[in-house]
């Protein structure tokens, strides 16, 4: 399987590559350990065919949806931190992991991205999300950037 790169993944600007970015996160994740529970929630043999979240856009949304919906321990889902039904525990509070967009950026990407203060890639992906907001209307709510948390599991 191809990898993509963050400059891959966005790419086109100001709307980024979701396939591949799905496809970075599953491989990228824990070695790769998440094709074979995905896969199995979302019925497809994806140990064995992992190209599919790739090449084929019924898988990649399938696991989009997935990944955004399944808490993956310690991690809370993204679903629950967006709506507000995430709360920190003692060990979140005292690595400033607080409800936002912040925390999911450290579910999603956190080895990588938080902890090492004001970086581009964090910034870009605030002004993602807040042109999302603004297109739909909601706000963005509080503690956008993960560049003072530290990762889960660290």
């Amino acid at each position: 399987m191809a990898l993509c790169t963050w400059k891959e993944i966005f790419r086109t600007r100001p709307y980024p590559n979701f396939t591949c970015l799905i496809t970075f996160i599953l491989t990228f994740q824990n070695n790769n350990y998440k094709y074979g529970p995905c896969g199995r929630a979302i019925g497809v043999d994806l140990l064995n065919n992992p190209d599919l979240v790739a090449t084929d856009p019924v898988i990649s949304f399938k696991t989009a949806i997935w990944f955004w919906m399944t808490p993956h321990s310690p991690k809370s889902s993204c679903h629950d931190v967006i709506i507000g039904r995430w709360n920190p525990s003692a060990g979140d509070l005292s690595a400033n992991r607080l409800p936002g967009f912040g925390v999911i950026t450290n579910i999603i990407n956190g080895g990588l991205e938080c902890g090492y203060g004001n970086e581009n890639r964090v910034q870009d992906r605030i002004g993602f999300y807040r042109r999302y907001c603004g297109i739909l209307g909601v706000s963005t709510g509080d503690n956008l950037d993960c560049g003072n948390q530290r990762s889960f599991g660290s």
